[in-house]
């Protein structure tokens, strides 16, 4: 489904190059380029490919231009994604975003004639303006690690809802909340949020002492930015005329109301999504934008893409099967089928213990990347070529849950890498790695191969993790054609500044949520354990949790619990195995 990203622009193709190899459903989204439009895009049906295809058919069409178009999506990684997937269709320039970039851009450019003065100092992380809130809010809370995360998600959840200090209590019990607080009042959900209200007061009065605004402010401030300076909002709608919002189920209803700005009253809107992969509900996020889209544009255009191309029948079949467990096709989704050869059934398997259960799911994926074992499931799901760790992901509902598995990956002598919030472009070693190959870049290439260059300077810095990632990096994109280091370089600048690093090797440690958008050949679901998944009070929402990470599978997925199963393998019990 991915392409290999790349640097490297080729020139622009015609209409019928860029339908070349699309399916006909596909085909028809990628052609669909006047007036709203709704692509319903199931996991693995292509989605990306059918953006980046779409945006392009409409520029080689003569409908828009880069510089009127704007593709906005919920990550960093998959703007630059697309980003990539434009340059190879012959579209350099093109502008993809998530909504929060799009709106600190504007922001910063307009600040100075809008607001006036100084652009204020933006927060990348709540983390210490929270904990001194704690302190300045007299809380009975004890500011431990996990509950300063908890505080910061639930500020943001009623941010994005623009529920304010004073109205945080009675919105958070009518939401039915939960925190764990580690703190008696907890059994009092009023006394909690209470608490909380108070952190969240103290945090928004910081914020004005310093001069300091976070990221849920960025889209505040740009939404009245935009309704009251009519100036400013018809620069930006002469701006970007072309709109394409991807993973549309997860928009907030502020992100709505800023993309209502944007767009106004015109009909060149694409949202493109699928309810029944809505799994940030928690976090303020409705799928009601996307399902109820053609209330809102009677005439739009609604496409749905259900051919998948990640995953096997069997990975399929079993994905469908527990969204009819929940009633979710009939209200929110409809069934893929499988556009790929037959492979192995889901296993499911129940261990005594969390540790048992973590050994021996190490022991396999020693079998798997090793094939020490010829007669083991795993080998006969294995492909001829070599297999790596990095096609590995072990994939838990909370975080604490993978502290067991890395461990044993780490006795066993197995690369992990832990999918988390921390920005791989800022540690010292990756700096001083690129700084190397700023100044090698400038200097011509050893024999013309500046893939040679490239790992003669990086060989002081060994064999870590990172290296590896910048040569298998290099290595496709010279094999995609890219010309020069300069180019590798331009490269990784972008995803530095996109918060986009390259695949990393080792086994995937990932929680359900982080896994979204990604996909591996070999998918092991862990401590599916009843209590565990489902977590919290929207069932239908962890049902969905659980769906997708069922499809961030390729080749194989393994479901693995110990004590009480999940109620979700029940749709799956027929394929249990002990």
């Amino acid at each position: 489904m991915s392409s290999p990203l790349s640097a490297h622009t080729t020139p622009a193709l015609t209409p019928e190059q860029i339908l070349a190899g699309l399916d006909p459903e596909q085909q028809q989204a990628v052609q669909a380029i006047r007036g709203p439009v709704c692509i319903i895009a199931g996991a693995g049906t292509g989605k990306t490919t059918v953006i980046t295809h779409r945006i392009a058919y409409a520029i080689a069409a003569g409908v828009t231009d880069t510089n009127k178009t704007l593709a906005l999506t919920f990550t960093a990684r998959a703007a630059g994604e697309m980003r990539a997937r434009l340059r190879t269709l012959g579209i350099p320039n093109a502008t993809a975003r998530t909504f929060h970039a799009a709106a600190l851009k504007q922001l910063m450019y307009f600040w100075p004639y809008s607001m006036g003065g100084s652009f204020p100092q933006l927060l990348t992380s709540k983390s210490g303006a929270i904990a001194e809130s704690f302190q300045r809010a007299d809380t009975k809370l004890v500011p431990q690690a996990s509950l300063l995360r908890d505080v910061a998600s639930e500020i943001e959840w009623a941010k994005v809802l623009e529920i304010a200090p004073e109205d945080y209590v009675e919105a958070a019990l009518g939401a039915g909340r939960t925190i764990k607080t580690g703190n008696s009042n907890s059994e009092n959900p009023k006394n909690t949020w209470e608490e909380i209200a108070k952190i969240y007061a103290s945090y928004e009065s910081l914020k004005r002492q310093e001069r300091a605004i976070d990221f849920e402010d960025v889209l505040l401030l740009t939404v009245g930015m935009l309704e009251e300076d009519r100036d400013v909002r018809e620069r930006v709608r002469d701006q970007y005329r072309f709109f394409t919002v991807d993973e549309y189920q997860d928009v907030s209803p502020l992100q709505q109301r800023l993309l209502n700005l944007w767009v106004g009253n015109r009909q060149e809107i694409c949202v493109v999504g699928d309810a029944a992969q809505t799994i940030y509900s928690f976090a303020g996020a409705s799928s009601a934008f996307l399902l109820n889209f053609t209330k809102k544009y009677p005439k739009a255009e609604v496409i749905r893409l259900s051919r998948g191309y990640r995953s096997t029948p069997e990975i399929i079949s079993t994905a469908n099967a527990i969204l009819r467990q929940g009633g979710i096709v009939a209200s929110e989704g409809h069934e893929l089928s499988s556009m790929n050869d037959h492979g192995a059934e889901p296993l499911v398997r129940k261990f005594e213990s969390s540790a048992a259960e973590a050994k021996a799911i190490v022991f396999k994926i020693q079998e798997l990347v090793g094939r020490k074992s010829a007669n083991s499931p795993e080998s006969a799901i294995s492909s001829a070529s070599a297999m790596e760790y990095s096609d590995i992901a072990i994939l838990a509902r909370t975080n604490s849950q993978l502290d067991a598995f890395e461990r044993e990956l780490r006795a066993a002598g197995i690369p992990s890498q832990l999918k988390t919030s921390e920005r791989f472009f800022e540690r010292t070693d990756v700096k001083d790695a690129m700084r190397v190959i700023r100044s090698a870049s400038v200097l011509p290439a050893e024999d013309g191969d500046w893939y040679r260059t490239l790992t003669s300077v990086l060989l002081p810095f060994g064999n870590a993790d990172y290296v590896q990632a910048f040569l298998r990096l290099a290595a496709t994109m010279q094999a995609d054609g890219a010309p020069s280091l300069r180019t590798f370089l331009r490269e990784l600048e972008d995803r530095a500044d996109q918060n986009n690093p390259p695949t990393l090797p080792g086994v995937v440690l990932a929680t359900l949520h982080a896994a979204k958008g990604l996909e591996w050949p070999h998918v092991y679901l862990v401590g599916m354990n009843d209590g565990i998944l489902p977590m919290g009070n929207d069932i239908n929402e962890e049902r969905r949790l659980f769906y997708v990470g069922l499809t961030r599978a390729k080749k194989s997925v393994h479901l693995s619990y110990f004590g009480e199963k999940s109620p979700f393998l029940e749709a799956v019990g027929g394929l249990a195995r002990s």
